[in-house]
């Protein structure tokens, strides 16, 4: 799994230098950060619309794909920002003995 992972977060590392005219990724940058968190904002909110349908219809491709589109997207508001899937992969694998009521009464402190 972690594969993918780091095979998309080289192709958005090599696409931060790519032509803004060519690569979607590279004009996402080019735009700024403010650009690349709508993106992530939009995909969310198509997520959860996503989520709702599949409760109703026990469909579960749209949901699959906006999930999709939205890693994508968080993956590129990560690159932008100079960190990558690794980043969060090592906070998830540091949580894991971790109850989740242990771990978020340990953020409030």
């Amino acid at each position: 799994m972690s594969d993918v992972l780091e095979n998309l977060a080289r192709v958005l590392e090599a696409r931060k230098e790519a032509d803004p005219e060519t690569s979607y990724v590279a004009s996402l940058h080019a735009k700024g950060l403010n650009k690349i968190l709508e993106k992530v904002g939009e995909e969310c909110t198509e997520t959860l619309l996503a989520a709702k349908d599949t409760e109703r219809s026990g469909e579960t491709r749209e949901l699959i794909g906006e999930t999709a589109d939205l890693w994508f997207h968080s993956l590129v508001m990560l690159s932008h920002l100079g960190l990558g899937p690794d980043d969060i992969l090592d906070e998830l694998a540091r949580r894991f003995d971790l109850s989740g009521l242990e771990e978020k009464a340990s953020r409030s402190r």
